[in-house]
Parts: C-alpha cells; structure tokens; sequence
C-alpha cells in the first residue's frame, strides 16, 4: 500500500506541473518568419499578385517570394503579416515558382524534380507531382537554370507546362496533377540547355542556348500541345556571350511569342511559328550592356541597359519592332547615387508601370521614379518621390517589387516591397513605411540572454539611503508617512483582489510605454541579443519579442572591395552587478570575409541596453565599426572570468592567444591564471581526424603572445568528422554534489570539470572519456550535457527491419556519471587533474527510450542556484518544443515493481517508451517548426527558467518551471481567508484569554 501511494504520487506530479491553456500569449510569445527573400532570379524574387473574385468584383492581393529559409510564403500587403507559407523539406530546395489566377505553381529539388499546385491565398496544396527522381536533377547556377512554367489557358484550373533539368517537359493536369504526357530532349547532355517555355494553341515553344565554341546560339524546339510530339527544331545563326539571362520571351498585343536576346550591343528578336521560318530582326540605335526582365515580358516590355549605365523602356510593338517608349533621365552611372534598380508592375486595370529606385548619396535618401506608359494620352507619364530609407539601419536595397494605381488622371501612386542586405523586408506607399520584417533574423548565428538593470529610479534611491545621515532620514521618514492612508488603500486593494505580480502574468510593457528598459519584480524580462548571418545584431525584448535596438555591422577596410560579417559567438562581458559598471555589455566575435578572398577576424563591443558602440568608435546612427584583432580565422574563442575581471580569449591560426578587451588588467588576470588553462580543438589532416588537447605556454614568443601547445590527441577513423565538442555550462550553478538514495547511501556526482562529449560522423559515435562507444545506423545526434548528466538522441533505421524505407526510430539516452565504483565512494571530481588516475573511476548509469519524434534541438532548463530540477527541452521534427520531466528520463528506474526505497526517491518503473503527452507541449499551439537551437536563461526565481528557441522559420520565447512556483504563491491562493481565518483567531484570542484568566484565578481562590 505504501508503495502504491508513493507511486501515484510520483506519476500526478508532472500532470500537476502541465502548462496550462492560459498561460499562452501572456507568458510566450512567437514571431512567425519566412527567411530572406532569394533576390537572384526573377522566378524566386518577391512579387505582387492580384485575384479577382467572380461573384464581387473585389480584388485581393498578397505579395509571394521564395526565400533562403526554403519557404514560399505570401504576405499581406496592408500589414505584413504571413498570408502562408509552405516549408520544403531540407533536401528539397524551392527553385521557381509562378502565379496564375488563384493558383501558384512551383517546382523544387534538383532541376525541378518535385512540381506542386498551391492556392494562392490560403496555401492549400492542390497538386503535387514528383516529374523525375532527386538523383537524377541537373544542378545549375542558378537553380531555377532549366525549370519555367507555362499555362495553356487562363481558366484557374488550366493545364500546366513545366519545363524541368534543361531538357524535359511535361504537360500536368490542372484538375488532378496526372502527366498527359512528357518529352524529354534526345540530346540529355550540355550540348542543349532550355531555359524557357511557352506555350500558344498551335504549338509550345521550348527556347534555349546551344553551345558553340566561343559563345552561345539560339536554339528553339516546337512541340504539340496535345501530344507532346516533336515538330521542329532550329539554331539560329547568333553569338550570345552572356548565357540564357539574356534571353527573353515576349508577348505582342495580338498574342504572337517574339525571343528577345543581345548579342554584340545590339537587340535582336525572333517571331515564334510553328515552323521556325521566321528570320531575326536587329534593332538600330544605341548598343546595349545588358537585358532586364522586370516581370513585364507577358506584356512585351522589358529594360535594356546602355554602355553608359543609363536604362531605357523597350516595348514589343503590334508590328513585331522593338522600339525605345522611355529613356529614364539622369539615370547614368554616377558617383552621386547607386545602381539603379528596375522593377515593372500593374493596376488593378492591367495597365503597366515601371519603376526606377535608386539610393542618393547627396539627399541621404531612397528616390523613386515610376513610369506609366499609357498615360499623358499615351506619351508616358512619369512620377518621383523620395523616401527616408534608412540605409545604416537596413543595408542597400538588392530588390523591388511594384505595385502601382491609378486614382486620378495624372496621378499615380506606388507601393514599393523592398529587399534589403540584411534580410528586410519592408514596404513603402510613396514615402511612407507601411510596415518592416527583419528576416535576417531567420539565420541568427548567436545568441545570448542579457539581464536587464534595476530602474534607474529605483537604484537612485537605494544609493541615496545607504549614504544617508540619520537626521536626513528621519526627515524623510517623516514626509512619506503622509502618503502610508493611500498606500494602505492600494495594499488593501491589492490584497483582495490578488492584483500582485506573478509568474504566469505578462512582463511586457504597456503600449505605446516610453520608460527606459528595466528589470521586473522577478527577472523574467530580459534583452536577448541575438547577431545574424546578415551582417546585423539585434537587441529583442524577451517579453514580448519586439526589436528594442538593431545595428548592422561595418565592414571596416573591406567596404572598398566588398564582403560579409559572419557572427560565430556572443559573451556578455559585463552583466548587472558587475564592480566596473552599470549598463550590461555583450562582445560579438565575427569573422569578416572579403570579396577579394581574404579573411580576418574582428570584434564588437555593445551596449546590451542601447546598441551603442562600447568603443566609441561609431555614432549611434552609423554602422557598427568592430575592433581588427587577428589578421585571419579564428580558431576558437573562449571566455574567461574571474571577481575582478571579464575577457574574451581568441586563438588565431597559429594559436596565438588574443585578448579582448586587451586591458593592463584582463591581460595581468591572464598571466596569473594561464598556467591552469586547458581545452581541446579539432584538427585534419588529409582523412585524418584527430582531438588534441592544448595548454598555454607561460612564456611569451617573439610576437609578444602566449602560444598554446599540443599536450595529448585521440584519433578518430577517417571516415569521421568531428561535428561538435560538448562540454557542460561553465555558468551553471551546482546546487548538490550528490544524490542521497532510499537506503540513505550517497552517490556522488562525478563533476570533472575537463570531461567533454565528443559528436562525430559520417557514422555517428558518441565518445565520452568513460563511456563505450555507442554505434547506430543512420542517425542525426543531438546532445546535452550538464553537471554529471547526459543526454542524446538519435533517429536510425533499424537494421532489423530491413530496407530504409521501413519504419524509422527515434531514441532518447540518458546517461549519469558518478564517483568511483559504488556508493559512498568520493574521489572529489571537481577538483581532480585530467592527469590523474581516478579521471576514470566512474561509475555509469544508462538507459535507452524510444521518443515518438525526431529531435531538431535539445537543451535543458537553467535556474540561478541549481536548485530546481532540470528538465529537458527538445524541439520535435512536427514544429513543438516539449519538456520531458527529468523522472521520465532517470537512468535508475527500475524495471520491475518500485521498492519503498525507490518509491522515497520518486523512482518510476521503467517504460521504454516516453509518452507524447500533448500536456509538456509548452509552444502550446504555435508552430516552431525547424528549430535549430534552444537558448534558456535563470531569472531571478529559482523555480523559473526562461526559453528562448530560434531557427530559419519562428522565434519563440515562453518560461518553465519543472518543480513547480514554491518560490512565489499561487495566483488562486486565497488570501482573503487567510486573512478572515487568523482575524477569527485573533478574535477567539482575544475571547477566551479573560475566561482564562478567571479561570486560573478562580482555581487558586479555591485551590
């Protein structure tokens, strides 16, 4: 019976702890991305598109674009928000897509290999066909090289030619997605390459280039549209230098199919027959650099590109001429603005637009020119305006998209979807921002959880009362007790009410609040700065995800040649409480890479609070300039800290040690403690993989740097690489150093501050310094390690089943590491040299779960003493981050029936199996699909952990507390009979004690 009570306890617990409903969208909070929209091509890039509804008349539009997360997505345009988004799997890149009435066809993996039919506004999949397998796609430069599309009719679920690896069409069936038929060209080598299709009733044209011996020729097959059947083929005597982006398929008035193509600064085009007699036509006139497809072609306009940089309107005429309609004005090269950027659009009407945007280096602003061809009785109109791009705050302007009306005769207004360098993506109506998204936030490279200081007015006055003399402290006593009625009014209030700050209430701030940045009562608010691979950092409101401050990152003596700043770590060098300041600051460690190929590595100091440059270097609106601190890679940055001092160590290629910040004091604290200084780094030499330990040499070399030297090295099989090193948070506390069990023996954790966990591949082994190695199939490890605990995962087909294609697996290890070879052994691990001989007198616990999903990220909670149990976080591979209770993954569950002795430790009996318990599930309904690490910090409750989870398609934050709130009451704590409950006792007191009295005077006149 005791054993039974015990173990219904133990299993209630972790029902009691569930996340509730409630709590979502007050505690949490989830920024849906899309990724950086993929600006290369035309057939990936950002574009309007409008529907009209049959029944109403209304039309409705949204903006679709492919990105570098491997996303279609269409946004709103009135708010920005995600309209959709379809995610491709990992190996199956999205490479073009193109809309049609309410409909968006798209095709992905390697030359196409998969087709799909979406709804345009609501993301539905409609159809979905696989044209060839994975294997045998063509890999070009661009992807979307040899893929297009074309729609027999305009009816919504018209017939779809699709044009995949170069040589290959098909024609799909818009109702049921069956093949009617396919041709694949007979020349499947690079010989041929098709790079557009087209299609008329009489014939579908496949344009593309042959190779000749210096250039390119224009080569053209017609095919029937009822059969697929070959009727002709032609190369057209042509020299084209410049490949197929300079090929360009237009569309007349009267709907006959023209191929515009340059060769030698000079237009040419072609009339499309069935029968591909046609001859060529040469336009006179200026020469021409280049061709621009602004999405008009369908339209027969495109922008050709003079010697001298400026750009000019060519339009296909009814008579089959291309003639010059515009030539935009000023719009040379020039030292006085950028590149220009080309863009066309369309009305509700159809009517077209075209659209020139460019940066001003006099205005210090973005200028618009839009051309409306049909206006001013048909002789063009054209309209500017100028728009305060900030261009230090988002990078230059790589893309835009267009979308213009016409509400007034002679004026037009434009709606411009920008894309920026540093993933941004924003859209202006004339020279007002509608509304931004910071897609670079899709790739953030690292991230860190800053404390936020007290208010200011708060910590003023604490300082003032410590240094405060008596009388001065009477006095003020003796003012504020003017204000205790009121404040025993709002106490009372509060009381009743239960209106107190809590664990599970928001932390955000109010809207439209201007008050500085400021801890909350519980420390659950927090600036997590998180540095992209887009060359910006971001200061983000932990409480409600908004950007409290971003930065883009210069790029110092490279900005004459070029480059990109790739983050690779954060440290938080100063944090509140911290002897030598007040504003917490963070150090991003990046390394810049040059367009000219040379790499070095560079440093930014931050305010955390601001996003102000430490080093006083750049002004606040300016790029973040970085400090230059090795001329090249960086091996491995770590961070060191004492009571007295907080610094970044660096390792260049030669293992020179680097200081930052590089002060007499870091670099006297360095000196003292670099004897003790020990850690591991990855090395290969041909197939050769091999882990080898370094110290640092007291000595200095002749370049005045400590040098760090080889002190062991394991070796790995060749066909191994070393994926990760894993060793435990140097920050996290330790709240015990042992375990007492049942029968009140001790095991003692085995906390060996140089054990590490090794992750490898190609088959995936994981090495511990004490553990057997564990081999599988094929498998994607994901691991944690913290005090004596590990934890990994790993998905494999079991080789039981057969073929890979049988069912996949997906375990959970848990592994504890405890001193010597049974209880009450201590050998005092933390204190022990990697020399010594007892490193290995460890005693291992293990057990094996099957989870019912793959693992994308692991981490565990984090809590300031330790104090509270850790749980496990993992981000499933069906967009969930769920907490596994730490009793569920005990290594120690018995396999039978728990004793009492096991039931007094809150032992369960062992299940393989780790139930999918929708109750852990703490993204509650929001999907955070594809998640790539899970970042958690202590807040100032030892009960609470806050969460913050990041990858190419959500952000997250929310909070957890495995064991519980103990350290706060809970919010339907009923204080008002707690109250009611000691007054009647007070009352009682105050009763009984004079019949007492009485009582005992009574007793001793009698007695």
């Amino acid at each position: 019976m005791r054993v039974a009570h015990w173990f219904s306890l133990v299993t209630a617990v972790p029902f009691a702890f569930a996340i509730h409903a409630s709590e979502a969208g007050v505690i949490d909070w989830h920024n849906p991305l899309i990724g950086p929209p993929l600006t290369g091509s035309h057939h990936t890039a950002p574009s309007f598109h409008r529907t009209e509804d049959s029944f109403t008349g209304y039309t409705k539009s949204v903006v679709l674009t492919a990105t570098e997360s491997n996303v279609l997505a269409a946004l709103h345009p009135g708010n920005g928000s995600v309209a959709w988004r379809h995610a491709f799997h990992d190996l199956d890149h999205v490479i073009a897509y193109k809309a049609h009435g309410d409909r968006v066809a798209v095709v992905s993996g390697p030359g196409g290999a998969t087709f799909r039919s979406l709804d345009v506004h609501s993301g539905q999949l409609i159809l979905e066909q696989q044209l060839h397998h994975p294997d045998a796609g063509r890999l070009f430069e661009p992807a979307s090289l040899g893929t297009g599309f074309a729609f027999e009719s305009s009816s919504p679920d018209s017939d779809i030619f699709v044009l995949t690896n170069g040589h290959a069409v098909r024609r799909i069936n818009g109702k049921t997605g069956d093949v009617e038929w396919g041709w694949t060209s007979a020349d499947q080598r690079s010989l041929y390459l098709y790079s557009n299709v087209i299609s008329t009733p009489e014939a579908v044209y496949l344009v593309g280039l042959a190779k000749s011996l210096a250039s390119y020729t224009l080569h053209v097959a017609t095919l029937s549209p009822a059969t697929g059947e070959l009727l002709t083929t032609a190369d057209f005597p042509s020299s084209i230098t410049e490949g197929p982006s300079q090929l360009l398929l237009l569309t007349s008035k009267a709907k006959d199919q023209y191929v515009a193509w340059l060769e030698d600064g000079r237009i040419h085009s072609l009339k499309l027959t069935p029968e591909l007699k046609a001859k060529a036509t040469v336009t006179k006139g200026a020469t021409y650099k280049k061709l621009l497809d602004i999405k008009l072609c369908e339209d027969g306009v495109f922008v050709g590109i003079k010697e001298d940089g400026s750009g000019r309107v060519v339009k296909l005429s009814e008579d089959g001429s291309l003639k010059v309609t515009w030539e935009f004005e000023n719009s040379a090269t020039s030292k006085e603005y950028t590149e220009s950027v080309y863009v066309g659009g369309k009305d509700v009407d159809g009517s077209t637009y075209i659209a020139r945007v460019f940066w001003s280096h006099l205005l210090r602003s973005a200028s618009a020119h839009v051309l409306a061809p049909h206006l001013a009785d048909g002789k063009g109109l054209v309209t500017g305006f100028t728009f305060p791009f900030a261009t230090h705050d988002h990078g230059i302007i790589t893309h835009v998209a267009l979308d213009a009306a016409n509400p007034a005769e002679l004026r037009v207004l434009s709606r411009l979807v920008l894309t920026t360098t540093t993933g941004g993506v924003q859209l202006w109506q004339q020279d007002e921002l509608q509304w931004a998204r910071e897609e670079g936030l899709s790739d953030i490279r690292a991230a860190e959880m800053v404390e936020l200081p007290e208010s200011k007015l708060v910590a003023a006055q604490v300082a003032s009362e410590e240094n405060e003399a008596f009388a001065p402290r009477l006095f003020r006593q003796l003012s504020d007790a003017q204000n205790f009625p009121q404040y025993a009014i709002n106490f009372a209030r509060r009381f009743a009410t239960g209106s107190y700050a809590s664990v599970s209430s928001s932390v955000a701030p109010k809207a439209n609040a201007s008050q500085p940045l400021a801890r909350d009562a519980f420390g659950l608010r927090k600036i997590i700065v998180a540095a992209t691979a887009h060359g910006k950092v971001f200061g983000i409101d932990s409480s409600n995800g908004e950007i409290v401050w971003s930065r883009v990152f210069g790029l110092g003596w490279a900005h004459e040649v070029g480059g990109k700043i790739i983050p690779l770590k954060v440290f938080v060098t100063r944090a509140v409480g911290d002897v030598d300041g007040d504003t917490p600051q963070v150090v991003v460690v990046a390394e810049r890479k040059a367009d000219n190929t040379l790499r070095d590595t560079v440093v930014f100091h931050i305010d955390a609070l601001t996003g102000a440059d430490v080093l006083g270097v750049s002004k606040d609106k300016d790029l973040l300039q970085g400090k230059d601190v090795i001329a090249g890679s960086c091996v491995e940055a770590y961070f060191y800290k004492t009571d007295t001092a907080k610094f970044v160590i660096l390792l260049d290629e030669f293992l020179q040690t680097h200081l930052f910040p590089d002060t007499p004091h870091n670099y006297e604290v360095f000196s003292k403690a670099v004897k003790s200084l020990h850690f591991p780094l990855r090395s290969s030499s041909g197939t050769a993989r091999t882990l080898t330990g370094h110290k640092i040499n007291v000595q200095k070399e002749f370049t005045d740097k400590h040098v760090a030297y080889p002190t062991w090295t394991t070796a790995f099989p060749p066909n191994e690489d070393i994926l990760a090193l894993i060793s435990r948070p140097t920050s996290a506390p330790v709240a015990s150093y042992g375990k007492v069990l049942g029968n009140r023996t001790t095991l003692y954790k085995y906390l060996n501050p140089s054990t590490f966990v090794v992750l490898t591949g190609s088959v995936p082994i994981l090495y511990h310094a004490v553990l057997p190695a564990l081999s599988t199939g094929e498998c994607d490890v994901k691991a944690v390690f913290t005090e004596n605990w590990l934890v990994y995962s790993y998905s494999y087909y079991d080789g039981e089943l057969g073929a890979p294609d049988q069912a996949k697996s997906h375990r959970i290890v848990s592994v504890e590491l405890y001193e010597g070879s049974k209880v009450d052994e201590k050998i005092s691990s933390p204190d022990l040299s990697s020399y010594s001989n007892k490193t290995t007198s460890v005693a291992v616990y293990e057990e094996s779960y099957v989870f019912p999903r793959a693992i994308r990220a692991m981490s565990t909670t984090s809590t300031k003493f330790g104090i509270s149990v850790k749980d496990i976080l993992v981000a499933t591979e069906n967009g969930q981050i769920v907490s596994i209770p730490r009793r569920y993954l005990d290594p120690r569950r018995p396999k039978r029936k728990p004793t009492s002795e096991e039931a007094e430790e809150w032992l369960m009996q062992y299940d393989p199996l780790i139930p999918d318990d929708p109750k852990r599930v703490i993204s509650h309904a929001y999907p955070v699909s594809n998640t790539r690490e899970i970042l958690t910090s202590p807040s100032l409750l030892e009960s609470t952990s806050l969460i913050f989870a990041y990858g190419p398609h959500d952000l997250f934050s929310t909070r957890s507390s495995p064991s519980g709130t103990f350290d706060v009451l809970s919010e339907d704590f009923n204080k008002v009979q707690l109250v009611v409950t000691i007054c009647a006792l007070l009352v009682a007191i105050l009763i009984t004690r004079p019949m007492v009295a009485n009582k005992k005077i009574k007793e001793r006149w009698y007695n």
